[in-house]
């Protein structure tokens, strides 16, 4: 019996492949690799697609996060709040941005941050902070942005896995002062390689962007401080240009495999599944279900050729990486609930229903 992979790109590939070659091999034929037009077309259409002003296109998703906060002013002696649950490169880009982590715990119905923990731990020496909207739902924008703004704290969306998300009819990219997206391959919007971009309303914040990805320069040998090299190159932007034309349709197909997940597997008393928002629009880049006996739930599935994964196994605060910054186990209880309940099952648009209904089966022939 063939495996079920937790996502499958080749068959989101079959699926635009003519497309696909005839972009790529636009780039190849005219040889422009870096800066091609390509680039900038996607800029313009992704932040319409988030609706913001600017999208400027870099290297990844890490390097949009440090260069966010670069650009905001965020340097030695700040302080950036995020939440413990996130992957490591959130807190990886404070450190780069030359600040200190400060972690708080998360809601656990949506798994994201709330205004109450951002409140509780700002301190003057608070210069920003990174809501995190894990798994493709926002975090509480409206009520995180009326923090923010009451103590003159700048925002940062992490929205690497909420392309096309929505709450309270605006789009991920369209809340903070600024907003990071990582368009790893595997991402709702996934190039084939890394890439990412940064989404601002900010036109200054937008063009300081734009000169830090390139060598801080303003024309070829004119640079008007030091900065570096994390472009969007021509062919990643290519792709993602047409990935982008699918993003409606791809994340409209992901919440309808998400709803016959929830009747299904509603019939498992022994399973938590995920919670939406009220007034969220959820774009499920994952499925994560909850169980308290996880570890073999995962082994039953994978002996059974179901890929699962774990998003994410150790929070931020226990991390070896993260030692100096004086947490310890039980310092945020619901992040290390989390790490050690949750599970993602196979979710991506061109799952069939043959295909959802084995995986329901199988965990169906778990003894939960």
């Amino acid at each position: 019996m063939l495996s079920i992979p937790l996502v499958d790109l080749k068959a989101q590939y079959a699926a635009i492949e003519t497309e696909m070659r005839a972009a790529i091999d636009g780039v190849l034929e005219r040889a422009e690799f870096i800066n091609g037009p390509e680039v900038a077309d996607f800029e313009q259409r992704f932040a319409a697609f988030c609706g913001a002003d600017f999208a400027v296109g870099v290297g990844n998703g890490t390097d949009a996060l440090a260069l966010a906060l670069n650009a905001l002013g965020v340097g030695p002696g700040d302080e950036v709040i995020t939440a413990a649950n996130t992957f490591i490169a959130t807190a990886e880009a404070i450190v780069t941005a030359g600040a200190r982590p400060v972690l708080v715990d998360v809601d656990p119905g949506h798994f994201n941050m709330t205004a109450e923990g951002l409140s509780a731990a700002i301190t003057p020496k608070t210069k920003a902070a990174i809501p995190v909207h894990l798994y493709g739902q926002l975090a509480p924008m409206a009520d995180i942005m009326e923090v923010a703004r009451q103590h003159s704290v700048k925002v940062v969306e992490d929205a690497a896995q909420a392309h096309g998300a929505e709450y309270q009819g605006k789009r991920a990219g369209s809340w903070g002062d600024a907003a990071a997206f990582s368009f790893y391959p595997a991402k709702n919007l996934g190039a084939y390689g890394d890439a990412g971009a940064v989404v601002t309303k900010d036109v200054g914040l937008a063009a300081t962007v734009r000169m830090m990805r390139d060598h801080g320069r303003t024309d070829k040998y004119r640079h008007e401080y030091a900065g570096g090299n994390s472009r969007l190159d021509t062919l990643q932007a290519a792709v993602l240009g047409v990935k982008l034309g699918y993003m409606e349709e791809w994340n409209a197909a992901r919440r309808a495999v998400a709803a016959k997940y929830d009747a299904a597997l509603g019939e498992f008393p022994w399973l938590t599944l995920p919670a939406r928002m009220p007034g969220g629009r959820h774009v499920y880049h994952l499925y994560v279900i909850q169980t308290g006996r996880r570890e073999e739930l995962r082994q039953h599935l994978s002996a059974n050729g179901i890929g699962v994964g774990i998003h994410y196994p150790l929070p931020l605060h226990l991390q070896p990486a993260f030692r100096s910054l004086g947490y310890g186990l039980g310092d945020f209880p619901v992040a290390e609930r989390l790490a050690g309940a949750i599970l993602s099952i196979p979710m991506y648009p061109e799952i069939s229903d043959a295909q959802l209904g084995r995986v329901v089966q199988t965990i169906g022939a778990f003894d939960g």
